[in-house]
């Protein structure tokens, strides 16, 4: 049986080669578009789009709305990833498989990571489309993307 870390190392380099055949970009920020959001990253400038369904080893994503690409682009001249589409434990993925983007986008050397969500809140002062920075939220799937070996 093979080593767990070793082998998710493995398949990020070969994800990571895979892109350096399909783009030339180096964004150092990167965002995770969550529901809402996806069509961001068609007001990108200089783009990229490689779907992630062509991309090796990368976890397909199965909700309506999430396009599945990663686009590379710009924003006023600075470059970023976008990432449209993501992959969720509810869809059948373990914690490290949902985690494989974030683990691939450090291996690119992107250090700068927004993440965005349609997320519910018990504040009645809160409206649709307000938008908040979530510093804590409840685990009801009692699985930590933390827990296991630790890979880049």
């Amino acid at each position: 049986m093979a080593n767990l870390k070793t082998d998710i190392e493995r398949q990020l380099k070969e994800s990571l080669e895979f892109l350096k055949t399909q783009t030339k970009q180096k964004p150092k920020i990167a965002i995770i578009l969550g529901s809402g959001l996806g069509n961001f990253a068609d007001s990108l400038q200089d783009t990229d789009r490689i779907p992630t369904s062509k991309i090796p080893h990368y976890p397909k994503s199965t909700v309506e709305g999430h396009k599945g690409f990663l686009v590379f682009g710009k924003v006023d001249s600075v470059p970023i990833l976008a990432v449209q589409g993501r992959s969720h434990i509810y869809e059948g993925y373990s914690a490290d498989r949902v985690a494989y983007a974030v683990r691939l986008m450090a291996l690119m050397g992107i250090d700068r990571l927004l993440v965005t969500n349609a997320a519910g809140g018990i504040n009645p002062g809160f409206r649709p489309g307000d938008l908040m920075i979530i510093v804590d939220h409840i685990n009801f799937l009692f699985r930590n993307p933390l827990n296991g070996e630790v890979v880049p």
